[in-house]
């Protein structure tokens, strides 16, 4: 009886049970900022990194960047002018180009009103690659700067 004993043992076989691990989720957008002086690491990912290189664009004064004249805000030497139409037209136009200058982002419902000190701006942001749309509240303050 003992063989009988041994050769079930060796036919008995024990699987473990195996948990089944879901997909390693490859994040698509990689970058750093050290802007944020509240965030622990300088990394930054997918739509907070293409929120912070939008918010870049926006900081940049049409005419800095020397290959490209045409680039970069208006919206900084837009401040101290009265708020006409044409001027309002002039600046929903310049956001829209900034935000689809990003081809990962659409700008749709832009809206221009001033604010205490300086100008609101207000658009619908798209992310192409995920399909996720936000409002997007932006002012440009005289005194302190992009909020």
């Amino acid at each position: 009886n003992i063989n009988m004993a041994t050769d079930l043992y060796k036919t008995i076989k024990i699987t473990p049970k195996r948990e089944v691990k879901p997909p390693i989720k490859q994040k698509a957008y990689r970058g750093f900022s050290t802007v944020n002086p509240e965030s622990t690491t300088f990394q930054q990912f997918d739509m907070g990194l293409i929120k912070q290189n939008l918010l870049n664009h926006f900081n940049i004064r049409q005419g800095e960047k020397l290959s490209d004249p045409t680039f970069g805000c208006i919206i900084w030497d837009a401040l101290y002018e009265p708020l006409t139409t044409e001027l309002k037209d002039a600046i929903t136009t310049n956001v829209t180009n900034i935000v689809n200058y990003d081809p990962r982002t659409r700008a749709s419902g832009v809206q221009v009103s001033e604010y205490e000190s300086g100008l609101q701006i207000e658009a619908t942001i798209t992310y192409r690659d995920y399909n996720i749309s936000e409002n997007l509240r932006m002012q440009f303050d005289k005194d302190v700067g992009l909020a």
